[in-house]
């Protein structure tokens, strides 16, 4: 196992084997700084001297991996599990807004009270990018990193839904000469009700979401038409719909707008930064004999080839820092504002990683009467009352949660 070190002033040096660690801590000639990985700070100086370690990114929707390779073995290994609930949260927001706002007795409208500045990505988009920029951050501040390689994703979204698409094609699309895409989707259904097949009287048609708007979004693959009477009908459950969801290309177009962003934000502060393609990484790992994981397609990008695998594996996890909730009750009907939910209990928050028994673990759930609920990193369930008397505070909560796992089996996360 290796232990990363930091020099007095906190500038980052070239790990050591824990043996080594552990002789230094009991000569008092270092302190322990992190424990997860575990970095321990250096009380004397020392001639800093390093060796250039190369880091490799592998660009991800859900998930990040992460490889930091010397010349002779692998330093650092990580897969990172981004957020995916943002949608949802705000989604849910919006919903509260607008209802508290119909509440509300009639206010003069205000126009251009929101502005949106120069660069300004969704905030799930505006996730993905910090969570990228921060977690190379924070391999910097335990490593000597000097180069870091980017593996930048390029998707042709046209190309996956027609192969065999070229030339003027890509600017006769499917809603070519249709004003918008409710209109092409009536047009395309040949202004029938898909669920009765215009067998209805009901003659009004509307543009069904096929799957919710903030999942599904507005595209035509994702609306159908039916009839008024059947638009009801289904959502009060009266009826199903055979219909057969087509792929969403959520993944795809976010990476292509993260991209470039990614390698610019790095590079504005100051980093080497080269660029890789995916076709380049997969030879690379299929010539090393390496299975499909992040963490091995980021071995590859930072230029592996014949150096020691490092046995420490890390699994880390964003999660949200506050969480919530903002009324009870109708205020104007004698309700009251909630509470937020319960931070900090006898000392302990929320994803701190304590020790119950021999099992390291974190605390999921927080009650004032001091019972917790425990979960592992991979959200599996330990117990759903323990009394806070029989946990030990090993690390406390960050917007991360990072845990050492074995080394292999990881890349299904």
């Amino acid at each position: 196992m290796l232990v990363y070190v930091l020099s007095i002033d906190g500038k980052p040096l070239m790990p050591c084997k824990a043996a080594k660690a552990r002789k230094l801590l009991k000569q008092d000639r270092a302190k322990v700084v992190k424990r997860t990985p575990f970095t321990i700070q250096l009380n004397f100086n020392c001639e800093n001297q390093v060796q250039d370690v190369k880091l490799g990114v592998d660009t991800g929707y859900k998930h990040v991996g992460l490889s930091a390779v010397s010349d002779a073995k692998e330093l650092f290994r990580s897969e990172v599990e981004l957020r995916t609930n943002i949608p949802k949260l705000l989604s849910e927001k919006r919903q509260y807004r607008r209802t508290r706002r119909n509440r509300l007795w009639y206010r003069k409208a205000r126009f251009l009270n929101r502005g949106i500045s120069i660069g300004w990505l969704a905030p799930s988009v505006q996730h993905r990018l910090d969570s990228h920029i921060k977690v190379v951050n924070f391999i910097k501040s335990i490593l000597p990193v000097t180069e870091i390689t980017v593996e930048a994703a390029a998707f042709d979204i046209q190309k996956i839904k027609n192969p065999d698409i070229s030339g003027t094609e890509y600017q006769n699309g499917e809603q070519k000469d249709f004003w918008n895409v409710r209109e092409y989707v009536l047009c395309r259904d040949g202004y029938k009700c898909q669920a009765c097949n215009g067998k209805s009287k009901d003659k009004v048609l509307n543009v069904h979401h096929i799957e919710s708007r903030q999942t599904g979004g507005d595209r035509p693959d994702n609306l159908i038409t039916l009839c008024e009477t059947c638009h009801k009908a289904y959502h009060k459950g009266k009826i199903k719909l055979s219909i057969k969801k087509h792929k969403a290309f959520k993944a795809e177009t976010v990476m292509s707008i993260l991209r470039w962003k990614i390698v610019n934000k790095l590079r504005e502060i100051g980093n080497t930064v080269s660029i890789t393609y995916g076709y380049i990484t997969k030879s690379a790992r299929i010539a090393l004999k390496l299975e499909k994981s992040h963490a091995n397609d980021a071995f590859c990008i930072a230029g592996g080839s014949g150096q020691e695998r490092t046995d420490n594996n890390y699994f880390i996890k964003y999660v949200r820092k506050c969480n919530r909730s903002l009324f009870k009750a109708n205020l104007l009907k004698g309700g009251k504002r909630k509470v937020n939910t319960i931070k900090q209990a006898f000392g302990f928050h929320r994803f701190d990683k304590v020790l119950y028994g021999k099992i390291e673990c974190f605390i999921h759930g927080l009650r004032s009467s001091g019972y917790f609920d425990l979960r592992l990193l991979t959200e599996e369930k330990i117990n759903a009352s323990v009394k806070y008397t029989k946990l030990r505070l090993i690390e406390t909560f960050k917007t991360r949660r990072i845990a050492l796992l074995p080394c292999m089996g990881v890349s299904e996360l």
